[in-house]
């Protein structure tokens, strides 16, 4: 999986990115959390869940299925909940809430570890991974990323998350009109 890190950080680049009216303090946290939702399926493994699963690691919650679901239903949520009088584009906001969730499992398959991701759950319960694998997989541990494997992850995220995320960003702002 890719870490904590890279995938709120493709979230907020989609978010300044693409929805730059829509980019306020709280959107960017629920984003950020839409991003790193998928992975709390790791509670699995406490109740003796296999990884091999579809209720394991990287089983249905990596699912675009799952992904998509969450964003809607977190961004009918955030919406309801907005006072009238405030100015928004809720159907944005959807969007973006969408993409950070989805973008979770895209990121994984892109790593060179683990099984592979239930993309197409419940449709298929293959594990599947990108052909290309440039991303490190990152520690399950909090406490290992204050290792060597840490640090490289983070590396790795930087280069093929971070540096595409801020190009994003500046082409975004190149081209908005």
């Amino acid at each position: 999986m890719a870490s904590i890190f890279g995938h709120i950080a493709a979230a907020a680049a989609i978010g300044q990115a693409g929805f730059p009216r829509e980019a306020r303090p709280v959107t960017f946290f629920i984003a950020g959390c839409l991003a790193c939702a998928p992975d709390l399926d790791v509670i699995a493994f406490r109740f003796g869940v296999p990884y091999s699963s579809q209720w394991g690691h990287r089983g249905w919650t990596h699912s675009l299925l799952f992904t998509i679901v969450l964003g809607v239903v977190t961004a009918l949520i955030f919406n309801a909940l907005q006072p009238k009088n405030v100015s928004r584009r809720p159907l944005l906001i959807t969007l973006w809430f969408v993409l950070s969730a989805v973008s979770h499992p895209l990121l994984d398959i892109l790593t060179n570890g683990g099984r592979g991701c239930a993309l197409w759950w419940p449709f298929s319960l293959d594990r599947i991974f990108f052909p290309w694998h440039p991303i490190l997989v990152s520690p399950l541990g909090a406490g290992a990323f204050f290792s060597e494997w840490g640090l490289r992850v983070l590396a790795s995220e930087l280069i093929w998350i971070g540096l595409p995320g801020v190009g994003l960003v500046l082409l975004s702002r190149v081209f908005r009109v």
